[in-house]
């Protein structure tokens, strides 16, 4: 893969004030298990709960991460996660506590998303070609 064609993208972190209540809201619409990752020493409080990673696939993950001075929020990055067909993810955000902000819309050629709230007050994005 040339540099000019590959994704720059590897991690992303959301940040989140209770782990617990973020990491079901998580859980229950994806309906994938995060993973707790080890913190090494000197790193405080911080916590973080990992996406799942298919190892030697092209793909990027990211994590839940309840940090010192770095603060959940609307208006900032927003993250996109794959799905089959985004009003399935959707149906699931307000029984997990979230909010949808735009149902499921055409975005022509490039498939639908949806634009949801988690239960922390992050913006993210749901994404399918369905």
């Amino acid at each position: 893969m040339s540099e000019q064609t590959k994704n720059p993208f590897t991690w992303v972190e959301i940040y989140v004030t209770d782990m617990s209540r973020a990491r079901k809201f998580y859980e229950t619409v994806l309906e994938i298990t995060l993973s707790e990752l080890p913190m090494p020493e000197g790193m405080g409080d911080m916590q973080m709960f990992s996406f799942p990673w298919a190892e030697g696939e092209s793909n990027i993950s990211g994590a839940l991460v309840k940090m010192e001075n770095m603060n959940p929020g609307a208006g900032g990055t927003l993250v996109y996660f794959t799905c089959n067909d985004c009003s399935i993810e959707e149906s699931r955000v307000e029984v997990a506590g979230g909010k949808v902000l735009q149902s499921k819309m055409s975005i022509g050629t490039y498939g639908f998303c949806s634009i949801v709230m988690d239960t922390e007050g992050n913006t993210v994005g749901l994404h399918s070609m369905n």
